[in-house]
């Protein structure tokens, strides 16, 4: 089969010709990979950050991990599904009896696996998908296989944040910095929960998307200082902010936006610059009686909520997909993430 393979952190990558996947035990499932996305993760895999949270691959590897296709052969103990199922790939991996799994936090699973970080990934034609009954769930009948794709790592991790660990609500003031795919996630989510949502970037067509996916105002951060900008906005301050980037600047300034008793939640993981810490203003977090909440992936009973969300066409993936590319295209769109190049969301379609 044909596949991206990442064989040196920062080096070029290519399409190759590799063994199609075998089954690797009878609770896995191979699927067909009809269209996966291109996600700033992938950008932060190839530069080899993120060993400093244990997600560095072991090269050479298949990266990707926003795929959605069609199950081509079932282990004898999968229940779930059969051949032919259309599917989602979830970003991360439970493995059902650990203590977080048990009580239903499979995001926080003691041995946590990530797709095209610990196993290969979905730049691939064909991906081998282990625990398929516990970890795998279904594409929604109203989304095809680009919508289904965008429903990958963001979109979950997105919806997640601001919905568990934000717990967003109507009437909520909510800032988002970074308009990514995480990013226009928590903004269409915020906005589809009655909450007036304020976007946070440094380029114009990032904030026109954010303003089309529910944005109620934008700031540009390199015309104008966006902490007094949204407290202008606020007459105050936001009760939520959303740090969809990861770096110091954008977690400070998501912190400072908002008023007392506000709530920030940390999806963006950060780069070498800061390699996980990054100062605080811890005596405002104390003063101002502020909440800071981490938020990884998407545990795997919220998928049912997630997607019935979406049945409802309240949210839709679909509306930050800006471009449909091919494998081939993929390793140099990646690499332009280095400059934030890429608008919205690109999609691979096999």
């Amino acid at each position: 089969m044909r596949a991206i393979l990442l064989e040196q952190f920062k080096g070029k990558m290519e399409v190759k010709n590799v063994p199609d996947p075998k089954l690797s035990d009878d609770n896995a499932v191979i699927i067909k990979i009809m269209a996966n996305g291109i996600c700033r993760s992938d950008w932060h895999e190839w530069m080899g950050d993120w060993e400093w949270v244990g997600l560095f691959p072991t090269l050479p590897i298949i990266p990707g991990h926003e795929a959605c296709g069609l199950i081509e052969e079932v282990g004898k103990n999968v229940k779930l599904f059969k051949k032919g199922d259309k599917v989602v790939v979830p970003v991360g991996l439970g493995c059902c009896t650990c203590p977080s799994c048990q009580i239903q936090n499979s995001n926080n699973c003691d041995t946590l696996r990530i797709v095209g970080f610990s196993f290969n990934g979905t730049f691939a034609e064909y991906m081998n998908f282990p625990d398929a009954d516990y970890n795998l769930f279904r594409l929604p009948e109203s989304l095809d296989y680009v919508g289904g794709a965008a429903l990958g790592c963001r979109f979950q991790t997105a919806y997640h944040g601001v919905v568990s660990r934000g717990q967003v609500k109507p009437g909520d003031k909510v800032v988002v910095y970074g308009c990514g795919g995480i990013g226009l996630t928590a903004i269409d989510v915020c906005a589809s929960m009655g909450a007036y949502v304020i976007a946070v970037d440094i380029m114009d067509d990032k904030l026109e998307l954010a303003k089309k996916v529910g944005a109620h105002d934008v700031v540009n951060a390199r015309k104008t200082n966006p902490v007094q900008a949204v407290k202008d906005l606020t007459h105050g301050g936001a009760d939520m902010s959303v740090d969809a980037l990861g770096e110091a600047e954008t977690c400070l300034n998501a912190i400072l936006s908002l008023r007392n008793r506000g709530r920030h939640v940390q999806i963006g993981l950060t780069t070498q610059a800061e390699k996980g810490n990054v100062s605080l203003p811890l005596d405002v977090i104390t003063a101002m009686e502020l909440s800071v909440n981490g938020s990884l992936t998407m545990p795997k009973h919220q998928y049912a909520q997630m997607l019935t969300h979406i049945e409802r066409g309240t949210v839709s993936p679909v509306k930050y997909v800006t471009k449909t590319v091919t494998l081939d295209e993929a390793p140099a769109i990646i690499e332009s993430m280095t400059e934030y190049k890429t608008l919205g969301v690109n999609v691979v379609v096999f």
